[in-house]
């Protein structure tokens, strides 16, 4: 079990992502990457990305960054910097800066469970070129992975980062930190990451908390092993649905188009009205009471608002709460 320790002014400072992390999507998606027979939602994803992978293995920097993840166990703390929450160049740029020292111990604590290639050797020297040729692997892998799906990566996150918002609203940060449950547990100024693979305790000493939203995070929330670093701690969202192919990927032959007769079910001012009251995040019964209808209209209205893609909708008790997409949104501001 992990032990996070707040002081009152931990949580003053303890905030959550304001969006998807590339950096921190990008390096666990490696961890589930080679799963069989598991996360069926991430099935057809696993399929394509391991397709267009064997294409590019032979690259010396993917064979590296593949190494650097495996499936369970530790990671270097390097490959996912605090500066990514800047974005994905300012993540690369971090990795390029990476000190020696630090290269050089987290290769040798994954070390001690890995067999490492021979190519990590010039990366614990803090060679340029094969720092360039990592970073150049990742954005490689990212535009396999990441960017085809990113608005669905995204649309996750951000269905997550209402309900945070709510709970913050209604409890402060100690109810914003409550919600968590049931893989933490927070109680008397102590966040309980249930699971964990190791029996850890970390004092954040007045720098707070980041909490990241994160799509291919696994049930087990994920914290760097470096106390010294940012405090960060990693947890997973709903997967609302998974990676399924989404009009703007395409959709291969003899693929029914589910999405336009989805999208013809819109037409009507009502729908419409739940689309706008939705834009920060609503309740069925929320639904209702704004748009004067019932709640089973407003149940009604939500499904095929979904089924069409434009909202998203996640189950936290006797409540349902529903958030637009980015196609929502999009289609909201037009």
């Amino acid at each position: 079990m992990l032990k996070i320790y707040f002081s009152a002014e931990d949580i003053l400072r303890t905030r959550v992502a304001p969006a998807a992390d590339p950096v921190w999507e990008l390096v666990l998606s490696l961890h589930l990457l080679p799963g069989r027979g598991r996360d069926p939602l991430l099935a057809g994803w696993r399929r394509s990305v391991t397709r267009a992978l064997r294409q590019g293995v032979g690259s010396p920097g993917l064979r590296l960054l593949l190494s650097l993840n495996p499936p369970r166990g530790y990671f270097p703390d390097f490959l996912t910097p605090h500066q990514s929450v800047s974005g994905f160049e300012a993540g690369m740029e971090a990795v390029r800066s990476t000190p020696v020292s630090l290269l050089q111990r987290d290769l040798s604590l994954l070390a001690t469970g890995h067999t490492l290639p021979a190519g990590a050797a010039a990366l614990a020297r803090g060679e340029p070129d094969t720092l360039r040729d990592l970073t150049g692997a990742m954005a490689q892998y990212r535009d396999l992975a990441i960017d085809p799906y990113w608005a669905r990566i995204q649309a996750a996150v951000e269905a997550d980062r209402s309900r945070r918002a709510r709970a913050l609203l209604d409890g402060g940060v100690e109810g914003l930190l409550a919600s968590l449950r049931p893989a933490m547990h927070w109680e008397s100024g102590v966040l309980q990451v249930r699971g964990y693979p190791h029996s850890r305790e970390l004092h954040l000493d007045g720098r707070g908390l980041l909490l990241v939203p994160s799509f291919f995070c696994a049930p087990t929330p994920v914290a760097l092993l470096d106390p010294a670093l940012p405090p960060v701690l990693v947890y997973p969202v709903d997967r609302l649905g998974g990676l399924l192919p989404t009009p703007a990927e395409g959709a291969g032959p003899g693929t029914p188009d589910t999405g336009r007769e989805a999208l013809a079910a819109l037409l009507g001012r009502t729908r419409a009205a739940v689309l706008a009251v939705s834009d920060d995040g609503c309740t069925t019964g929320e639904v209702a009471r704004r748009l004067n209808i019932s709640p089973a209209a407003a149940s009604q209205h939500t499904t095929v608002l979904r089924n069409a893609g434009l909202l998203v909708s996640h189950r936290d008790r006797n409540t349902v709460l529903h958030t637009l997409t980015p196609l929502g949104r999009a289609m909201l501001n037009s």
